[in-house]
């Protein structure tokens, strides 16, 4: 019986190593894969998003360009497109509503900035949102105690002039055919006095006061994608 149960035990020993190093083979046969994966994912996104970032730059050199033939005044980023306006070009003091001179000033801006993007169709299809975000100062009103009512104060009117500015940019003179996706694409923002401008570390109360007109870029989750390719191996 002694040699009975030892011969019983050695081949169940060896059984069970047959089996350990089938799943050790696996592991690493899975872990290969998901590397691979993992790396063609990573590569497939790199360059992606430097195409997508030179499409921005291209459209941005163009814009600055065309702005400038047109004379119109507007502090635009080289890399991404976005631009800033200074609220003296849009609304009175403490005002949403948009000046005369405002108005004239976004006959002139919005159809070179919605023509010049939407009339880039692989820059468009990298693209989410148009965001137009509404900015103030931090200098309080008089009559409001503390600063969260101070914020939140200046929180409407940043909003009300973003939303002034992406209702009058439909009444411009853009290409309409660009319409759908835009209305599509528009969201309104207001940020108060979030951001600031500083200026030597104090803050440019001019500067602050403005629109800003943002491009947001899709991402896409790598994760979705790894585990989507999981799924059909």
């Amino acid at each position: 019986m002694g040699i009975v149960a030892k011969k019983l035990a050695k081949t169940d020993d060896g059984n069970n190593n047959i089996f350990w190093t089938t799943m050790a083979d696996l592991l690493l046969g899975l872990a290969i894969i998901f590397m691979t994966l993992f790396v063609l994912a990573m590569t497939g996104f790199t360059q992606q998003s430097l195409e997508q970032k030179q499409n921005q730059i291209e459209a941005s050199k163009e814009l600055i360009k065309e702005l400038k033939e047109a004379q119109i005044d507007a502090q635009v980023d080289p890399m991404t497109g976005d631009i800033k306006i200074s609220d003296l070009e849009l609304f009175e003091l403490n005002s949403y509503t948009l000046s005369a001179k405002g108005k004239a000033y976004l006959d002139k801006l919005m159809p070179i900035y919605i023509n010049n993007i939407f009339s880039r169709k692989e820059l468009v299809e990298g693209i989410e949102n148009l965001i137009i975000q509404g900015h103030t100062d931090s200098q309080s009103y008089a009559g409001l105690k503390t600063k969260d009512e101070q914020f939140m104060r200046n929180m409407t009117l940043s909003l009300q002039r973003a939303n002034s500015v992406a209702e009058y940019m439909f009444k411009t003179n853009y290409d309409k055919q660009y319409s759908d996706k835009l209305r599509k694409m528009v969201i309104v923002e207001g940020k108060s006095f979030s951001e600031p401008i500083l200026v030597n570390g104090k803050e440019d109360y001019n500067k602050s006061r403005r629109v800003e007109l943002r491009l947001k870029v899709k991402k896409t989750d790598i994760a979705d994608v790894f585990f989507h390719g999981v799924q059909h191996l």
